[in-house]
């Protein structure tokens, strides 16, 4: 009989190693771009902060899933916090001294978003090993709660602080750090690093995890029409949404009013996740989520209340959620034990690569065509991508579970002597389809 999760204790390990990282992350994501503007009295040198984060994102995603695959995974997670522990401890002691020179900043910055890339698709590949097969939606939506959970509360903290002293945030997330790195230690799980000939990082191991997904219809489409297209539009829609019901700018509260609603409906979809059995609906929690979206839209383009707005985006941001976490689960279970590395952060990368550009085309459509063509246009888009996910023969058939036990070599993922219990059987990637 399989243990309950609350009882598997290199779960909850885990669990709490990524509350401690995220929450910290979270307070110098917004500490960060406050010191530069408060040292160099500059908005772009701020902005830069961002772009350099979602920049070493999108290229270290794919190299970190080759990583996550060659080492093995909970070494490589510790090398992870104590690179992140190391450049964040340097800026900490550089901010308390008076100076914080711009180069460090960036450094950080893009030291974390580098060793996050890494750090991710590393968990994942360990949840196989910790996680039986039927427990995968409830553990994914458990870390996505404390994702989300740490996302609304790290940056209040984190303000708080910086309030105090400007380098209290980046020391409360070396302090996070350094209690991640003890989580993991302290796991007992291990996963067997890959051996294989040839170049780590050769043409063939970066593109692995995308060769595997677009072999498989129902991921490829998924992936394609839900995760990347219905991100790109849903981020329009959002921005819109956002600029439409602030007036153009005089008046926030419309607006964050929007926003606060798209974080709460995510955080509710976290929790509601393990009641559904997201994993089981897979395919019905998308197709809701695209026709909600399409739906909102709709709404928004006839409505000038903030308050009908806040409530359908996070009716979409809720399913969005859950079916994100289905979708998530199911690619866990459906993927070989020696490629989840890089098969989870092939799926992040699809589908994060686009959502810097949803704002912008919202944006445009908003000049172009006023706010209420630029919610119909944005509608069809999503309408596009609803029929597409509804109808295709490829997003209906949703492929069986693998079975690691059946390949020759016995299952990569084998646990050490001692870890007993605690060595999960082999089951099934930032939900958003990619965290």
């Amino acid at each position: 009989m399989t243990k309950p999760l609350r009882d598997n204790r290199d779960f909850r390990l885990l669990w709490l190693s990524g509350l401690f990282a995220v929450l910290g992350a979270q307070m110098s994501a917004l500490a960060l771009p406050l010191l530069v503007l408060k040292e160099t009295g500059s908005a772009v040198q701020a902005g830069a902060v961002g772009t350099v984060s979602v920049g070493a994102v999108l290229i270290t995603m794919l190299p970190g899933g080759v990583m996550a695959d060659r080492v093995e995974r909970r070494r490589l997670m510790r090398l992870c916090d104590v690179g992140s522990l190391t450049v964040v401890t340097a800026l900490t002691v550089a901010v308390w001294s008076g100076h914080a020179p711009m180069p460090l900043v960036l450094l950080v910055a893009a030291a974390g978003a580098i060793l996050s890339s890494i750090y991710g698709p590393a968990v994942f590949g360990l949840m196989r090993a910790v996680v039986p097969a039927d427990q995968m939606g409830t553990a994914t939506a458990r870390l996505q709660a404390r994702t989300h959970t740490a996302r609304l509360v790290g940056p209040l903290l984190g303000g708080a602080l910086f309030g105090i002293h400007p380098a209290l945030p980046f020391a409360a997330e070396a302090l996070g750090l350094l209690l991640s790195t003890v989580c993991v230690t302290l796991v007992r799980t291990r996963s067997r690093a890959r051996k294989t000939a040839g170049a780590v990082f050769s043409r063939r191991e970066l593109l692995a995890g995308l060769t595997f997904l677009w072999k498989i219809p129902y991921l490829r489409t998924v992936l394609l029409v839900f995760g990347l297209g219905m991100n790109f539009a849903f981020g329009a829609l959002t921005f819109t949404a956002l600029t439409a019901f602030s007036e153009g700018g005089r008046s926030g509260v419309g607006g964050g009013f929007v926003i606060t609603c798209v974080s709460a409906g995510a955080l509710a979809g976290a929790l509601l996740a393990p009641r559904i059995g997201p994993d089981r609906h897979s395919r019905a929690l998308i197709l809701a989520t695209c026709w909600a979206c399409v739906t909102a839209a709709g709404v928004m383009a006839w409505t000038e209340q903030s308050l009908v707005a806040g409530i359908m985006c996070a009716l979409c941001m809720c399913l969005s959620t859950i079916a994100s976490i289905g979708f998530l689960s199911k690619l866990l279970i459906v993927t070989p034990d020696e490629r989840v590395g890089r098969v989870q952060s092939a799926a992040g990368f699809l589908s994060s690569m686009v959502q810097p550009f949803g704002p912008l085309a919202g944006g445009a459509l908003l000049s172009a065509f006023g706010a209420r063509w630029a919610f119909v246009l944005t509608g069809c888009v999503l309408a596009g991508s609803a029929l597409v996910v509804t109808f295709a023969p490829s997003a209906r058939t949703v492929p069986e579970p693998h079975d690691d036990a059946a390949e020759p070599s016995g299952p990569p993922g084998a646990a050490p002597p001692g870890a007993g219990a605690d060595r999960a059987a082999a089951g099934a990637p930032r939900a958003d389809l990619g965290d």
